[in-house]
């Protein structure tokens, strides 16, 4: 194992758990890789203080159920791609719920509690999120999501290919600190670009009502 692989201590206090979704664009097409969940802590990493993003997979979430405010620990491995992650660790291992918190009695906006399963996220579909509005509002609700996203210039040339990352809200319509922010513009070959208009997100979400 190199020095680049080796694995991590942490632990700390669990302030954000959303889920890990990746992004692949190519013009107007788009698709997801529902990969897991990812959770946002204040601690210490190799003996660091500091604030760091632990990636969990979904059979660990399903079985500890991690929610704000639990003190966990753990092992993991610095990502070997930060283009395509979030996160700054995966393949978590040893994990332990040192302290584990009540229901937290606050009134949403932001929704807190245990995040849902990964294909309750797909079901319902997502909005594209203002970054400032998530970064200030949304970090911490379980419906904010912040995917790493890979975009495909031309598919005729597989390495031509750029990296970014994009916010989402899969949570209500309704929510009163919900912003969209400008529109997505996707670079194609030959200096191409398509914008990803409102009608988009309109499609994803018809299904649900404004409270849903």
């Amino acid at each position: 194992m190199t020095a680049k692989d080796a694995k991590l201590d942490w632990k700390g206090e669990i302030f954000s758990v959303q889920p890990r979704i990746r992004l692949t664009r190519s013009f107007d097409q788009r698709s997801h890789s529902y990969l897991g969940y990812v959770l946002r802590i204040h601690g210490t990493l190799g003996g660091e203080a500091r604030e760091f993003v632990v990636a969990l997979g979904k059979s660990a979430h399903d079985k500890l159920q991690l929610r704000v405010g639990d003190r966990v620990s753990g092992l993991g491995e610095r990502v070997a791609d930060p283009r395509l992650e979030t996160a700054d660790l995966y393949k978590a291992s040893g994990l332990k719920v040192l302290e584990r918190v009540g229901e937290v009695a606050t009134r949403p906006p932001p929704f807190l509690g245990i995040a849902p399963a990964l294909e309750v996220y797909r079901e319902r579909g997502h909005r594209r999120l203002a970054a400032t509005t998530y970064s200030t509002k949304c970090l911490v609700c379980v419906w904010g999501c912040e995917m790493a996203v890979e975009i495909i210039i031309d598919q005729w040339n597989p390495s031509l290919v750029r990296y970014r990352r994009e916010t989402f809200c899969y949570g209500p319509k309704s929510c009163p600190v919900y912003k969209a922010g400008p529109t997505r513009k996707v670079p194609g070959r030959k200096g191409m670009s398509w914008e990803e208009e409102d009608w988009v997100d309109d499609d994803a979400t018809s299904h649900r009502g404004p409270d849903d």
